[in-house]
């Protein structure tokens, strides 16, 4: 029988609520049967910026998912050398997959920038899209691009309403950095685990 698989992909650094609500909202408005978490290995996106080692980040991802029967923490991005692409990431899933569908979960913003990805195409090709709206995004705009994007690549979108959520992977890092508190930004298991290990505080 065939599933309806989600991916969310991120640097995850660190994982936070943030990313764990729009995975849990995608599969329970989407029907999905499980999500994967995939951290990334090498973000060419972030190259000039410094990232904590994927070994933590993929170990943290997994304290995350750790109490959700439907989340599984992948390292195919942190197996593989070089820089991380989306498409590769969908290459090998549709090949661990092959008669299941695919659905990448991003934020509505990314769906402006999709064409600048490497090979959009393919991801398209390989994978629907999973679009989570915040309440302050252009609909009229968004609408316009989706169906650009359908007309163009036979993209397959759906939009999922996603509340705008006020926490980001920079401001827990930069709140640790001035010694303020960051519990409930994070699961409890991420959370001890930064600081018993006192990661982000240099």
């Amino acid at each position: 029988m065939m599933k309806k698989i989600g991916i969310v992909g991120g640097t995850f650094d660190p994982i936070h609520m943030g990313h764990l609500l729009l995975a849990e909202k995608a599969y329970s408005d989407c029907k999905l049967d499980s999500v994967y978490l995939v951290p990334s290995g090498f973000s060419y996106f972030k190259a000039d910026k410094k990232v904590k080692d994927k070994e933590t980040r993929l170990l943290m991802t997994g304290l995350a998912a750790d109490n959700n029967p439907h989340f599984i923490v992948s390292d195919i991005e942190c197996r593989r050398e070089g820089n991380s692409y989306t498409v590769d990431t969908l290459e090998e899933l549709h090949a661990l997959h092959p008669d299941d569908e695919l659905y990448l979960i991003m934020g509505a913003d990314s769906i402006f920038e999709i064409e600048t990805w490497r090979n959009p195409s393919r991801i398209f090709e390989l994978a629907g899209i999973i679009a989570a709206a915040r309440d302050d995004i252009d609909e009229i705009l968004l609408g316009q691009k989706c169906k650009e994007l359908t007309l163009k690549f036979g993209a397959r979108i759906e939009v999922m309403n996603f509340p705008r959520v006020e926490i980001s992977s920079t401001d827990i890092r930069n709140r640790i950095r001035e010694g303020l508190s960051v519990k409930y930004m994070l699961p409890d298991a991420v959370y001890e685990y930064i600081e018993k290990n006192n990661l982000y505080k240099d």
